[in-house]
């Protein structure tokens, strides 16, 4: 048996491993088992925390529900950050992750994340080609761009913007967020040519200079809560634009991140909370041995 926390930042949940004294090796299948609502334990994403180095508090690792290892988890570096805070008696914590390290500052079950600074090139989100990600014609399957600008509101007939917060984002700017296709369009986008990596779809509704409502199709999961980094890639898309300043109120389905985009460095602030909802253990091999 191992112990897990079950975590959940605005409703976008996550199983939480400890393995920075015993390792902990998952593939593809046993991070879906895991993830599985009905036979595993229920998720989002899971999120490993190791051995960190060269001065990182711990190294984070984070696999969708799909079972894929992606590059970062926003909310999810905030559930990691209050682990580690509370059990290092810290409240500045450096992560490790694929994409590279990040700092949260933790102020009981409030975090802030440092997510470094946005990357617009096409190489960087990644795409399979040159082009203006600032706004763009997405050709999608089934969809001509009026009918897509009908259905989801998208402004300029289907015009997108992406950009990387560590991994890859497509931001459609909708009238309406709440009547948004986001699970009819959403996977359509997300294993669209253009993103060899697939991406991360937010329909993206502009209430005023200093807020935004979102709603996601997170890459690997589907529709989820809240998406940290794509909270951080609708600021960083709309300020672009020059649809809103540089601080943001994003309001989820599951409630509202604080984004900051820092002038004075390009660097992204995501502020919002990370909740323990319970803790447990589960027999892996069990898992490991399931359809």
């Amino acid at each position: 048996m191992i112990g897990f926390r079950k975590m959940h930042g605005l409703g976008n949940d996550f199983v939480v491993f400890d393995a920075r004294q015993i390792p902990l090796v998952l593939d593809a299948k046993l991070a879906r088992s895991i993830a599985d609502r009905r036979r595993g334990i229920g998720c989002d994403q899971l999120i490993v925390i190791e051995r960190g180095e060269k001065g990182a508090d711990a190294f984070m690792r984070v696999f969708n529900a799909d079972g894929g290892a992606v590059e970062l988890s926003g909310n999810g570096a905030r559930c990691a950050a209050r682990v580690l805070a509370e059990d290092l008696n810290k409240t500045e914590i450096r992560i490790d992750t694929k994409s590279g390290p990040i700092v949260c500052r933790v102020e009981g079950a409030s975090v802030t994340v440092d997510m470094g600074a946005p990357r617009f090139s096409w190489r960087d989100i990644p795409m399979t080609h040159a082009l203006d990600t600032t706004s763009f014609a997405l050709p999608v399957d089934g969809f001509t761009d009026a009918a897509v600008a009908g259905a989801a509101g998208v402004a300029g007939a289907a015009s997108a913007a992406a950009v990387s917060m560590g991994n890859p984002h497509c931001v459609l700017f909708v009238d309406d967020a709440q009547s948004a296709p986001v699970e009819t369009l959403g996977p359509v986008i997300e294993t669209h040519p253009w993103f060899p990596a697939r991406t991360n779809v937010e329909f993206v509704e502009v209430r005023s200079e200093r807020n935004l409502r979102m709603r996601v199709w997170e890459r690997g999961t589907g529709v989820t809560q809240a998406c940290g980094t794509g909270a951080c890639a609708a600021v960083a898309t709309a300020h672009r634009r020059g649809l809103t300043g540089r601080d943001v109120a994003v309001e989820l389905d599951g409630g509202v991140l604080d984004i900051s985009w820092r002038e004075s460095d390009d660097h992204i602030l995501m502020t919002g909370p990370a909740i323990l909802s319970f803790t447990g253990e589960v027999d892996l091999a069990a898992l490991a041995g399931g359809p």
